[in-house]
């Protein structure tokens, strides 16, 4: 199996741009929600704030851990990205090149928020 330097770039981005939706991402809440436990604490000033932590014990406790961790999460997503790169070339390829492009979306977006930020 031979990978072009454009393979790689969008398994790069496509790979980047699908960890960040599963960990960070609003829109994947729900995808989360299961692995983890809501933990409410008061603080000094009264006030109450509330953390999220990884189910303790068994399946959900693993993939509450691995959620809660950008690095690892990545490296199952490239996983997940090269197998479907190899195994599924033309629809896996497709839906590669939509997180490559959205991932590059990203990037750049975030660079443009810098530069504006330090234009101020």
């Amino acid at each position: 199996m031979a990978i072009t330097i454009i393979d790689l770039v969008v398994l790069f981005l496509a790979s980047f741009r699908l960890t960040r939706l599963l960990v960070f991402d609003d829109i994947m809440e729900g995808v989360r929600a299961p692995f983890f436990t809501e933990v409410k604490e008061k603080t000094e000033a009264g006030k109450t704030e509330v953390y999220i932590v990884p189910k303790r014990r068994g399946l959900k406790g693993w993939i509450g851990r691995m959620l809660s961790c950008y690095w690892c999460t990545g490296v199952w997503v490239s996983a997940f990205c090269c197998l479907t790169d190899l195994f599924l070339p033309r629809i896996g390829g497709f839906f590669l090149l939509i997180l490559a492009v959205a991932g590059g979306g990203a990037l750049i977006e975030s660079l443009v928020q810098r530069l504006i930020g330090e234009m101020d």
